[in-house]
């Protein structure tokens, strides 16, 4: 599967928060991954070429971001499973429109920028996480500078192509 992601430039104390998040709540991902953005998710491998070109066409500003709020996703009953998202109010405008402009017209949904912090057993877990770290660690304010298009086999993952912005 492909994917498209937006790697947040943070300050080093919010960038060690962040990774320490998601290393104890979410961490068969964050094993794998540091914070991102995804802005491509689960693309087949016949999406390569189109991705490609799509990210060598872009000419997109760097932008600031700033992740002060947290959200709670709850999945769908029957589980009682919530993901725990850090949202930005600043930079989300551009990140959509990197989304639209990145991902395939089919199957298209609604797109939310966040950064995902953490799988929770349940939504009151959750809940409780994220208002100890709105209270420690939000506001937090970074860039983007870079996408990567990147491919997932399992439990690896390889880097295709980076793309940075330019201006």
């Amino acid at each position: 599967m492909l994917f498209v992601v937006a790697w947040p430039v943070l300050a080093q104390a919010d960038d060690t928060a962040l990774r320490r998040l998601r290393a104890q709540y979410h961490p068969g991902e964050a094993d794998l991954i540091g914070p991102h953005f995804t802005l491509v998710f689960g693309e087949e491998p016949s999406q390569e070429a189109r991705l490609r070109e799509a990210l060598a066409g872009l000419s997109r500003r760097p932008f600031w971001f700033l992740l002060d709020r947290l959200v709670r996703h709850d999945l769908a009953p029957p589980s009682r499973r919530a993901y725990l998202l850090a949202s930005p109010s600043d930079g989300a405008a551009e990140l959509v429109d990197l989304y639209e402009t990145l991902a395939s017209r089919l199957g298209r949904e609604a797109f939310e920028p966040h950064i995902t912090v953490g799988l929770f057993d349940h939504a009151a877990a959750a809940e409780q996480v994220a208002r100890i770290v709105e209270r420690q660690h939000l506001p937090m304010h970074g860039r983007v500078e870079e996408l990567a298009l990147l491919r997932r086999d399992g439990d690896a993952l390889e880097t295709l192509l980076t793309a940075r912005l330019g201006g």
